[in-house]
């Protein structure tokens, strides 16, 4: 028996491993929404072109609402025997209206069907990702101004290097997303293309009309070549490389999380809420949320190098290989979506021990470049002399086993006898951050004005959004 779907040319049916190897429909059913909007923006201009009757438009469309409000209430039945969402449609479609279905597919192939409904898919999930981003910028803008001038360890090599605000740390994120959300525009903007109307590879000989559908579809235009049209994936590439970035920097943030919740550590403090308890340890309180995290960075790159892999081989145009575009890559949008919302709630719930971000920033020496920034400026000595004569002093006082500013300033003349009193102005934490005015610095009035910078753009956007 020939298969219904593909015409007479097959007498047999397939194996059984074929038809699992084959369907697709337990992924693509998720592109349900953008294969029927892509079905009635074609159908409405086969009717504006002639090549079907305006009636047969009319009951197409009308069929198409009504297998969408099917599956989005949960009635549709999806049939594997069918293969993927197309033929699924294609088939209700034919039940609900008769032979007048069958119209629906002229001058059109399931390859450019299907580039058609995943860039419609893959624009949806750029959107919703600039959005969830923005939200997680205004969060960390928040909480930046909170804590403008909360001083905090600064890190190189995971050991203190100079003071810093949690502001200014908090801040730095905001910028990095500044960056994925541009990625993402940037995508977007490559992406927003339409391939309906190349067919199979080469184009049609009907009277087609592509700007039509590219503008009922939100495209910018259509693709200028019907072998690219279909076989193209870079807009699937581009985003998962987006999102791999991103989830990286998301990353970090969970890392630096795991590390300050640490009782080693004790920097920050999590609530019950992004928190998890042990089975066996009545008074562990595990940083989950942020480890899950920072864990979902391997399946997001993961994804983008498995599709990297499935492309690098394949000649034009269309080859099933690229049947396997979409299950990795939905994983990894669900997985950068979850990834971003659950960073924004842990931004939000932090709470900082404020006290020991104060000793905790003073430990190691870490106003040590305050002492040679000094000598250099006041003393007018080149900063090389500056930095041996600052790290013998250091030595001194970690000999004594004293903090910088507690070292008597005789031990210091010791070393350098022009050395005055005044130069334990700038060995303390808070000294050190307000002193550090240059652009971009963590001086805390620098903080306060960059984020409200950042809160003035990021309201602007979402207004005129």
């Amino acid at each position: 028996m020939s298969n219904k779907m593909w015409g007479g040319r097959f007498g047999e049916s397939p194996d059984a491993i074929m038809e699992e190897i084959n369907v697709s429909i337990d992924v693509d059913q998720h592109l349900y929404a953008q294969d029927i909007a892509a079905s009635k923006a074609h159908a409405a201009m086969l009717a504006s072109q002639g090549i079907i009757t305006a009636n047969d438009a009319k009951n197409i469309t009308g069929g198409l609402d009504t297998i969408l409000s099917e599956i989005k209430a949960g009635t549709f039945t999806f049939k594997r025997a069918l293969e993927d969402i197309h033929m699924n449609v294609e088939s209700r479609l034919g039940e609900l209206i008769g032979p007048a279905a069958g119209r629906l597919h002229t001058a059109r192939s399931r390859n450019d069907q299907v580039a058609t409904d995943f860039r419609l898919y893959v624009r949806d999930a750029i959107d919703s990702f600039d959005a969830d981003l923005a939200s997680l910028q205004r969060a960390l803008v928040k909480r930046a101004l909170e804590h403008a001038g909360t001083v905090m360890p600064g890190f190189t090599h995971l050991q203190t290097a100079q003071p810093v605000t949690l502001g200014h740390h908090l801040l730095a994120y905001v910028e990095m997303v500044s960056r994925d959300r541009g990625r993402f525009t940037d995508a977007r903007k490559r992406l927003n293309e339409n391939p309906l109307g190349a067919a199979a590879l080469a184009g049609t000989s009907f009277p087609i009309d592509r700007r039509a559908t590219a503008s009922a579809l939100g495209f910018e235009r259509p693709m200028a070549n019907s072998l690219d049209a279909v076989s193209d994936r870079d807009f699937v590439l581009e985003t998962l490389s987006a999102c791999a970035i991103a989830s990286v920097h998301l990353s970090r943030f969970a890392e630096e999380i795991v590390i300050w919740t640490s009782p080693l550590v004790g920097l920050v403090h999590l609530s019950d809420k992004f928190t998890t308890g042990s089975s066996i340890m009545p008074q562990k309180r595990n940083p989950d949320a942020a480890e899950l995290v920072r864990a979902k960075t391997g399946r997001i790159v993961g994804s983008l190098n498995a599709l990297l892999m499935v492309m690098k081989g394949l000649p034009l145009a269309y080859q099933k290989d690229m049947q396997e575009d979409k299950a990795g890559a939905m994983e990894a949008f669900a997985a950068m979506s979850l990834a971003i919302r659950a960073i924004t709630g842990m931004v939000l719930d932090i709470e900082p021990d404020e006290a020991r971000m104060k000793v905790a920033a003073g430990e190691g020496y870490a106003t040590a470049t305050d002492l040679a920034d000094w000598l250099v400026r006041t003393l007018k000595m080149p900063f090389r002399e500056a930095h041996h004569v600052t790290g013998r002093i250091v030595a001194k006082a970690a000999e004594a086993g004293l903090a910088l500013h507690k070292l008597p300033l005789a031990d210091m003349q010791a070393v350098e006898p022009a050395i005055t009193e005044d130069v334990f102005e700038v060995l303390s934490v808070e000294a050190s951050v307000a002193s550090r005015t240059s652009f971009g610095g963590t001086a805390p009035e620098n903080v306060r004005e960059q984020a409200k910078n950042w809160l003035m753009r990021l309201e602007k956007e979402q207004k005129s959004g």
